[in-house]
């Protein structure tokens, strides 16, 4: 599955002119800038600039979650400190552990290890691991066996360490948008490195036009083509895929970042990418990299199974080698 650290994942964007016109006292702002390896991109309507407040969420955001952060509460508790759990840490815990087992333990955040040994990790040993190093971290993989016990998380084997990068994207996007409807501000969309929350409407006061890339490798850039545009509003949405995340050896073969928790190994499905939208970023995030870890039938089935949630899936067909798409029955409409 993947859990990595950069949280490479398929760039979405918002389609259509910007074009705001209001008798009240509000404006259309944006706000970009770089975080956690990738960029970010915000767009919201409001009567005041909040473009200060953005990043100290962030910091906020990085400072409890990341594993490449060295003070960071997850490092931390990686490293075996007897540290209690913040409420941002508690919160992406328990949603992860409930995604493990929608999804059949797929999605594992504790995976770290694994992900450390095939170099998409906050540790990069420079070479593909043995079959005995793997064998070695799968005995503490298993955030099925670790809870949170007295504000502190008790870990299934005092080895076992945490990345919970395939969350933390998605899960900023919903802590920026908490910060704006504070603020009161609700019409907005907030993406970074490809995870979204979108409120409320668009500058020409409809709802918000996304497009969906379509999976094209590109060895020295990242190539943007439309795979699907859909309209939507009020929820988050996050596209995974290992198209862009990968690692190549001497000669040439592609290793992608989704590692299953467990064979150890990176995943082989048909599967190249998959989006989800759900109530809130965070578990659209991780929803998505479950799909990309299980057979894309199996992922369908369930994303159906869970309230205010859909899919689409991109798929390779084995045969002529062409991409299809496939949707659960509540995704919106395709516009085109």
């Amino acid at each position: 599955m993947k859990i990595t650290t950069y949280i490479s994942t398929i760039l979405t964007s918002i389609c259509g002119l910007f074009i705001f016109a209001s008798c009240s006292n509000n404006q259309q702002y944006k706000a970009e800038g770089v975080v956690w390896n990738t960029q970010y991109h915000i767009t919201y309507i409001a009567s005041k600039t909040l473009d200060d407040s953005i990043q100290p969420v962030l910091r906020e955001v990085e400072l409890s979650l990341s594993p490449f952060c060295p003070n960071s509460l997850i490092t931390r508790i990686n490293n075996g400190e007897d540290a209690e759990v913040d409420s941002m840490l508690a919160t992406v815990f328990e949603t992860s552990k409930q995604v493990n087992q929608w999804s059949g333990g797929a999605f594992d955040p504790s995976v770290s290890p694994l992900i450390n040994l095939w170099g998409f990790g906050y540790k990069n040993y420079g070479t593909p691991p043995t079959q005995s190093q793997i064998d070695s971290a799968l005995m503490f993989v298993g955030i099925d066996s670790c809870f949170i016990v007295d504000n502190r998380i008790k870990k299934k084997h005092p080895r076992t360490e945490f990345n919970f990068s395939a969350i933390t994207k998605g899960y900023g996007c919903d802590m920026i948008a908490s910060m704006m409807q504070q603020n009161g501000c609700n019409d907005f969309m907030i993406e970074i490195g490809g995870d979204m929350v979108i409120a409320g409407k668009n500058p020409q006061g409809k709802p918000w036009r996304v497009m969906i890339d379509a999976p094209i490798d590109n060895d020295t850039s990242i190539t943007h083509s439309s795979a699907a545009i859909i309209e939507v509003s009020d929820c988050g949405i996050a596209t995974s895929g290992n198209y862009r995340n990968f690692r190549k050896d001497k000669n040439g073969k592609k290793t992608g970042h989704t590692i299953n928790p467990k064979t150890g190994h990176p995943v082989i499905t048909s599967t190249l990418s998959a989006t989800v939208i759900a109530p809130n970023a965070m578990m659209a995030d991780a929803l998505a990299t479950a799909c990309m870890a299980m057979p894309h039938s199996e992922a369908l089935k369930m994303i159906e199974a869970i309230p205010s949630t859909s899919a689409m899936l991109i798929t390779a067909d084995s045969i002529s080698g062409q991409w299809n798409i496939a949707t659960t029955s509540q995704f919106p409409r395709i516009i085109k």
